[in-house]
């Protein structure tokens, strides 16, 4: 086997009668899900598709979402991944750049595709899932009038078949693709990292535009296991889908898991069945991951990655996560493990000198399964890559034992009166306080200190507390200089489809108040 498309057709020769995807309702064989994957890749042949052209889809999480992805793998399309939580422009934006000549998208989507459909010259068709519209396919359609053998044309190792899009932290989103030996890779690491095999049943709920929420399926069909679906996150339906699908594997970042963990009657729903829990974005808060434990047991992992890097670049793997532990074992869980074997890495300083063990610089990475290039961007691609050295824009350190410490955003980090300060230093100690929920801190301007420090903060439900009294608490924390000059309460936190906070929108938001 050498492509995602052999995968798909070996596991229905082998696994033909396994569930592949389970989601509201409908279940799914591998043997039926290749049929469909076949057949909708015959349709878009024979829409005028061809190797490497660019197929769009704008959706949440469905079984249609996967079979387009298949589609892709199978005949050397490009899947293009949307964000359906972007504004119209952005959206317009992506697509523009993609330049997909199909866009597939839910029903729910169609009113703001019909707006701005002339806007999309290069798209020659549009395609409805789930109704139907004068001026687009109806999917079902495809699917109907597809080729059961699929279209005359197959995948290649080399090929291009998925171009995520990055959440735009930094700006304006960049387009990434990806091939299917990076594929392969995620596949293998996620295996090998969260104990997958083939009686596992993977609960997706993150996005499937998401690097993140690709990686975990692809794992699941790499062990002709079960991938159970949601089409969004909502606490009550993801505890009773663990219960009642026996859910093995899941992912979710802090937010998710404590809006689990406040579930009232949550010790009424089985989820014994859970032997993995993946977390990522950030590091979740000490006390919030022991009460995880106490509830789920020792189950969790940490990773670090990005949609450049196809797979994790680091772990922090379930038996090394102990809040209970020792002050080292504690002070482990700030981390995000040990960078991955078949990564070459090394943080630098600002002249690209080593940094030592210690002392935080940006993480450098290189690795087979990187980014050849940005979509359409020369001067992004050459601004991240040099000598083949991916330099990630992420801030951190070697701590001891080599567990690796993320401390910032390069872009994020404040500069006040000459010192650097690390919003996640300033973050993990806020959310110390008992009553903090979720905190943000960003750099607002200073006409005296060029910034100071600002953190937007969420209270726990019926908890009160003022401003000055979190900044106080903070300098019990952390040295004065770093504590927030301002503190804003606020009822939630933006979040990215990742799971981090949208610090951009914070600073839009917050930076021309002061």
């Amino acid at each position: 086997m050498a492509t995602i498309g052999d995968l798909i057709e070996r596991n229905a020769r082998y696994h033909g009668d396994v569930e592949a995807y389970v989601f509201e309702g409908q279940r799914q064989t591998y043997s039926q899900y290749a049929e469909r994957v076949r057949r909708l890749g015959s349709s878009l042949y024979d829409l005028g598709m061809r190797r490497q052209d660019r197929v769009a889809v704008l959706s949440t999480n469905s079984i249609e979402y996967f079979e387009v992805y298949g589609a892709a793998e199978w005949a050397g399309y490009i899947v293009t991944l949307v964000n359906f939580r972007l504004s119209p422009s952005e959206i317009v934006q992506i697509l523009k750049d993609a330049d997909p000549k199909v866009l597939i998208f839910e029903e729910q989507y169609a009113a703001m595709v019909g707006l701005v459909r002339e806007q999309l010259q290069g798209i020659v068709h549009f395609v409805c899932v789930g109704g139907e519209s004068g001026w687009a396919l109806p999917y079902a359609s495809l699917i109907q009038e597809g080729a059961e053998s699929g279209p005359p044309i197959r995948s290649r190792p080399e090929d291009f078949c998925h171009l995520f899009y990055t959440s735009g932290t930094t700006g304006r989103p960049k387009g990434v693709p990806h091939n299917h030996l990076t594929a392969w890779n995620a596949a293998e690491r996620t295996t090998l990292n969260l104990g997958v095999n083939g009686s596992s049943r993977m609960l997706q709920v993150t996005p499937a535009f998401h690097v993140g929420g690709k990686g975990s399926p692809l794992a699941s069909m790499l062990n002709g296991s079960t991938l159970v679906l949601q089409r969004a996150f909502n606490p009550v339906a993801m505890l009773e889908e663990i219960q009642n699908e026996r859910v093995t594997h899941t992912f979710m970042v802090a937010a998710m898991l404590q809006a689990v963990l406040d579930v009232p009657g949550r010790d009424l729903y089985d989820t014994s069945s859970l032997v993995s829990i993946m977390t990522g974005a950030a590091p979740i808060p000490v006390p919030v991951l022991k009460r995880g434990i106490e509830a789920f047991g020792k189950i969790f992992s940490v990773q670090y990655g990005m949609t450049e890097i196809f797979g994790p670049v680091s772990v922090l793997p379930s038996h090394e996560v102990n809040p209970n532990g020792t002050a080292e074992q504690i002070q482990r869980l700030a981390s995000v493990g040990h960078v991955a074997p078949e990564l070459e890495f090394r943080i630098v300083d600002e002249d690209g000198a080593e940094s030592p063990a210690g002392t935080a610089g940006e993480i450098c990475v290189k690795s087979p399964y990187q980014l050849s290039g940005y979509w359409n961007n020369t001067l992004a691609t050459l601004d991240a890559i040099s000598d083949g050295w991916y330099h990630t824009g992420d801030m951190g350190y070697l701590g001891e034992g080599g567990y690796l410490f993320l401390v910032d955003r390069k872009k994020d980090m404040i500069i006040s009166g000459g010192e650097n300060i690390y919003s996640r230093e300033v973050e993990n100690a806020m959310f110390q306080h008992p009553v903090v929920l979720d905190v943000a801190v960003i750099g607002a301007p200073d006409p005296l200190w060029g910034e100071s420090v600002k953190a937007i903060v969420v209270l726990k439900p019926g908890e009160i507390v003022s401003p000055a009294d979190l900044i106080t608490y903070c300098k019990t924390m952390i040295a004065s200089y770093k504590c927030p000059k301002s503190v804003e309460l606020v009822s939630e936190l933006p979040h990215l489809a990742s799971g981090k906070v949208d610090k951009v929108s914070l600073r839009q938001r917050y930076c021309a108040q002061g």
